[in-house]
């Protein structure tokens, strides 16, 4: 029997447009808020750009056997770069030029923890080899970086704030406020759009009131020279009254 040519296997591969995500929900609201600060606040951040995917509890398909076995794999958070901005009902690597995740971030759970430290590590660097790799529990606060060497993952080492620098994102992770966050290499904590918002808003109400101070120091200056010339005014008529004439 001859081997397959590789438009032969391609043929036999499923119709992308036909391969859904078949990802279970989250585990509860605190990681789905996790997750949704997440993709919202980097999604803001780089929203001048249509170089990247992010990647949402949504499955990515490998090969016809993970098919077959219906092994399906979908990390919780994955970014992709240097590929077209739109939307899509799964990551298909075979219609993604091969394409794999340069960057995977799973939220830990009771139920999941076990498979993401150790089954999904070996999976996204032997298989996949995504450069970078994050594991956060919503719950515990526990919070690990990796960075692929070779075939294998090496803990990255977190700064004195306890973030961990990411080679692929130009950005560091951190907790802040019991969340992951995204920061500047400056520290700078990277907004949502709500709060983006919230910031222009209290920009905005700050220069108003710089204004109707303004207004009030004007309208005070006003009525000062007002009752400083009406002073005036009361002691030339007195002087006058008294026929002492001033220049």
């Amino acid at each position: 029997m001859t081997a397959m040519t590789a438009q032969e296997l391609e043929r036999q591969m499923p119709d992308a447009t036909q391969l859904y995500s078949d990802e279970p929900e989250m585990e509860s609201s605190l990681h789905y808020m996790q997750l949704l600060l997440l993709v919202t606040s980097l999604e803001w951040a780089w929203r001048e750009r249509d170089d990247f995917f992010v990647g949402a509890n949504l499955t990515i398909y490998f090969s016809r056997q993970q098919l077959k076995n219906r092994d399906f794999r979908g990390p919780d958070f994955f970014l992709v770069k240097n590929t077209v901005r739109k939307p899509r009902k799964s990551w298909v690597v075979w219609e993604e030029d091969g394409r794999y995740p340069d960057l995977i971030l799973e939220l830990l759970s009771e139920s999941t923890a076990k498979v993401d430290r150790t089954l999904k590590r070996d999976l996204y660097g032997k298989r996949f080899h995504t450069p970078e790799y994050f594991y956060f529990s919503p719950d515990s606060l526990e919070f690990e970086g990796f960075r692929l060497v070779m075939d294998h993952y090496e803990a990255i080492a977190p700064n004195d704030r306890g973030w961990f620098w990411s080679e692929v994102m130009g950005l560091f992770l951190g907790i802040h406020q019991d969340q992951l966050r995204y920061f500047s290499l400056e520290g700078t904590l990277l907004p949502t759009p709500q709060e983006s918002a919230q910031a222009e808003i209290q920009k905005v109400q700050i220069e108003r009131q710089k204004v109707q101070i303004e207004r009030q120091k004007t309208v005070l200056e006003s009525q000062r020279a007002n009752e400083a010339e009406a002073k005036l005014e009361a002691l030339q008529a007195r002087l006058k009254s008294l026929d002492i004439v001033i220049d």
